[in-house]
């Protein structure tokens, strides 16, 4: 019965949230998800919650009364930094567990504030400065050598975000960033080369006690990540310098328990990071990261977030080799229909499919239709195929 269930509510519901609201259930609590007009009420996420509301995860006030007229027990972010904001503002003003204070949470989640703590603290980190207006930041281009990353400081999945190479190209970048952040704020920083990861660690009393790596890579789209696999392939110094770091940002942030998860641009050994967030990553995230590791690492997710022990998470070695595709198209048109090739049909491990014959590509930078999961015998295997995922699964349009 609800009345003998906790309340969690769950600021998104998503395709991405899915995992959270499974865990969040079996863990015992009465789900409840919300979400606004552009990710609900049609989110593929909030049939599987005991509950939907409508509500903006963007907007921290929206879900502030929210979780108040609900009488939440505990909050969890979604997979997106609005929601990880919105939901440790909600956790301080309603004295919920789980939660870094809402200033530290926008240090780590706003790219303009981590930046300079980063800076300030000797964290690897690209060189950048904040502007709050297009004339601030126009007048300041004699400040930059090329080449450039333009970025609005609160947006992820690449959106708003130009790499520039010259003059002639910056205000145009500079414009779009602003034109796309909603705290009217962006960005301009050092360009960084090198293959992207992540490191996803779990921190308890300041110390790393658990981490996944894996490798990241883009479609169309240079800055939204579409394909994984894992494990990482780096040096072993970077995890334990990645391990040092995480704890140095936790000790002087004095972090709560929970997720904390680094992106970052590999040169030679050294990793530079370029976001830190302490929601859960989006497309299905966790279950690569359940396969190499054999970890619940959404159960252990809502654990932290709703105040739970999470004393028995430990760190396991990882065990085979595996990726994480999300399916796109290259052209834009009516989707008739997804093959798989006959070469990766025995790789394939799970899937999660959402698209309908007739569905329109409208834009083929963000447009998914589905995520594939894929086992591979060995380093060389996921390597190979990985490069080619693009082609053997395909998206078939008119």
């Amino acid at each position: 019965m609800m009345r003998d269930k906790k309340k969690l509510l769950i600021a998104g519901g998503g395709h991405s949230d899915i995992p959270l609201i499974l865990a969040g259930k079996k863990l015992g609590f009465y789900v409840i998800t919300t979400g606004n007009q552009i990710n609900g009420p049609n989110g593929l996420g909030h049939s599987y919650a005991d509950e939907y509301h409508y509500g903006d995860y963007s907007d921290k006030e929206e879900i502030l009364a929210l979780a108040k007229k609900l009488k939440i027990d505990a909050i969890c972010a979604c997979c997106n930094d609005f929601s990880a904001i919105s939901s440790a503002y909600v956790a301080e003003k309603l004295g919920l567990p789980g939660h870094d204070s809402y200033e530290k949470t926008l240090i780590l989640h706003h790219k303009d504030r981590y930046r300079k703590f980063a800076l300030e603290n000797n964290i690897p980190t690209p060189f950048a400065q904040s502007y709050s207006s297009v004339k601030e930041a126009l007048e300041s281009i004699g400040e930059h050598k090329f080449s450039l990353m333009v970025k609005p400081i609160d947006l992820t999945g690449g959106k708003g975000v130009s790499k520039i190479n010259c003059k002639e190209e910056y205000r145009n970048a500079v414009e779009k960033a602003f034109s796309i952040s909603r705290a009217k704020c962006i960005v301009v920083e050092e360009f960084i080369g090198g293959s992207q990861h992540t490191f996803s660690a779990f921190i308890r009393d300041g110390k790393v006690v658990f981490y996944f790596g894996d490798n990241e890579f883009s479609y169309l789209n240079p800055y939204l990540v579409s394909t994984s696999s894992t494990p990482a392939i780096v040096p072993k110094t970077v995890d334990k310098r990645l391990i040092k770091i995480s704890e140095t940002i936790s000790s002087i942030l004095s972090l709560k328990t929970g997720l904390f998860h680094i992106q970052y641009l590999l040169q030679g050994e050294d990793p530079i990071i370029i976001e830190i967030t302490r929601r859960c990553p989006g497309d299905l995230y966790s279950y690569p990261v359940n396969y190499l590791t054999g970890a619940d690492y959404a159960s252990w997710i809502i654990r932290a977030a709703t105040g739970m022990d999470c004393s028995e998470l430990t760190y396991s070695k990882p065990k085979g080799y595996f990726g994480r595709h999300c399916v796109m198209s290259e052209k834009q048109g009516k989707v008739m229909d997804i093959s798989f090739d006959e070469s990766i049909q025995k790789n394939i491990v799970d899937k999660f499919m959402w698209w309908k014959k007739g569905d329109l590509v409208n834009d083929v930078l963000t447009s998914k239709f589905g995520i594939v999961f894929l086992k591979y015998d060995s380093l060389e295997e996921m390597i190979n195929k990985t490069n080619k995922l693009n082609q053997l699964i395909k998206v078939y349009v008119e």
